[in-house]
């Protein structure tokens, strides 16, 4: 499967920059290495169980989605039109049909910026609500401080036989656990569900192995599990960890419950339509299916929005897709009685440039990285619909009404999750680090 890359080609063998191939692939006991069994620990009342995180990495364009500029200049406006949405006086882009006649359903957000225009350091950003320490390349794999993700799965993981934390099909280079640990990192599923033969890398037996000989080697490992441990908690015995963790992945490969939470076949084939037979839509549609599972964070990764060129061919075939299938997943979270419980939200690392431009080389016009104006959308989770959160100006330079900070945003969800962003957080050595370091959320989204 071909993976989508941005301007600095990155792609999951990034990960081994950090050590992380042993368990970026999805491998079953690895993955069940990453899940945390943490109860839920006193802070915000939450409105939200669950979070669906569309990632849209490589930094989606304002200007073509959610925050056409009609009345800038052609080379600012570019060649979209605007169109009206449900709520009166607010636009959005001619391809985003759907969603602008939805938008009583869900909150816009127009107004975050902050200071890093590379894919890397953004990208860390907008997953953590924690700045770069130190300045890092364009396409760095950046780790300084969990993820939104990394963070739900520990304060709010539950042991009910599936991983805590998911991402789809792969993870974003700021999405892991940092200090937390790799038993937080997520779980992996880069099998594709709009395939006819879908099927989750180790979540089910090996072709050829029978229930009684999987059975079998689970007795062998009982007695392999026999011989002496070391007994020192300092030394850090691996083996002890993996006994555990064989443990865990014999109860999900037989677990009915795990089994049928990946089984995107049972559902109608009304349904897949509705969410669009392409992998992005298939893979909204098991999102869904990983809340009713009880997962409480899922992340769709969604590449391929770093448009230096060819910003407007790509976008008039993408954007109405993309369209159609978050509104369906909000939609169908709706009409399902979760949308209440579950939090939807969809964003990049940064936006776009207000002016047109062709790169050396490139022969088709494009947007270049713009950190100082994007739009995040946001659903459920007692989320009130039909309101736009702050404004950038007339030819969409920057945010200059409500401005927010990525600490803002990230404060928003971890409250409605009931996870109090104001949380220190402490590393293995024991030093004492925030969660987010300006636990402000924001209150216009908080119901």
């Amino acid at each position: 499967m071909t993976l989508s890359t941005n301007c600095e080609g990155f792609s999951r063998r990034n990960c081994l920059k950090l050590g992380l191939g042993a368990w970026i692939g999805g491998g079953l006991v690895d993955a069940l290495r990453l899940r945390g069994e943490a109860a839920r620990s006193g802070g915000p009342r939450p409105t939200a169980t669950n979070c669906i995180l569309i990632w849209m990495d490589g930094g989606p364009t304002h200007f073509e989605t959610f925050d056409p500029k009609p009345t800038a200049p052609a080379e600012i406006r570019g060649e979209f039109n605007p169109i009206d949405t449900r709520v009166p006086g607010v636009h959005f882009s001619e391809h985003m049909t759907r969603l602008a006649g939805s938008l009583d359903s869900f909150a816009m957000i127009r107004s975050i910026r902050h200071d890093q225009g590379n894919h890397g350091a953004g990208n860390h950003y907008m997953m953590t609500g924690a700045p770069p320490r130190i300045p890092v390349g364009c396409g760095a794999f950046v780790s300084f401080h969990p993820s939104m993700g990394s963070v739900v799965a520990k304060e709010l993981g539950t042991d009910n036989g599936l991983p805590n934390y998911f991402s789809m099909p792969q993870m974003s280079r700021s999405g892991g656990p940092n200090f937390l640990g790799a038993k937080y990192a997520p779980f992996v599923v880069s099998d594709d569900p709009n395939r006819d033969n879908f099927r989750v890398r180790d979540v089910a037996l090996p072709n050829g192995l029978t229930d009684d000989r999987f059975g079998s080697r689970t007795d062998l490992r009982r007695l392999v599990d026999r011989i002496p441990r070391i007994e020192d908690e300092a030394a850090g015995d691996p083996v002890t960890a993996i006994d555990e963790y064989y443990h865990q992945g014999y109860n999900l490969v037989t677990s009915p419950e795990a089994q049928a939470a990946f089984q995107v076949e049972k559902e109608s084939d009304e349904v897949r339509t509705a969410y669009g037979r392409d992998s992005f839509g298939q893979r909204c549609l098991l999102a869904r299916r990983l809340v009713e599972a009880g997962v409480p964070f899922i992340t769709v990764y969604d590449g391929g929005w770093d448009h230096h060129s060819n910003i407007f061919g790509a976008c008039r075939d993408r954007l109405p897709k993309w369209d159609n299938t978050v509104a369906t997943l909000i939609s169908d979270l709706k009409d399902r009685g979760l949308l209440d419980s579950t939090l939807v939200v969809a964003l990049g690392e940064f936006g776009r440039t207000p002016k047109i431009s062709t790169l050396s080389g490139q022969s088709t016009p494009g947007r270049d990285h713009w950190a100082n104006a994007m739009s995040v959308l946001m659903a459920g989770g007692g989320t009130p619909g039909g309101i736009v959160v702050g404004a950038t100006d007339r030819k969409g330079f920057s945010a200059v009404d409500r401005v927010l900070s990525p600490e803002n945003f990230v404060s928003t969800v971890y409250t409605k999750l009931g996870i109090d962003p104001d949380k220190i957080l402490y590393t293995p050595q024991g030093r004492p680090t925030h969660l987010v370091s300006d636990p402000t959320p924001i209150n216009e989204l908080l119901g």
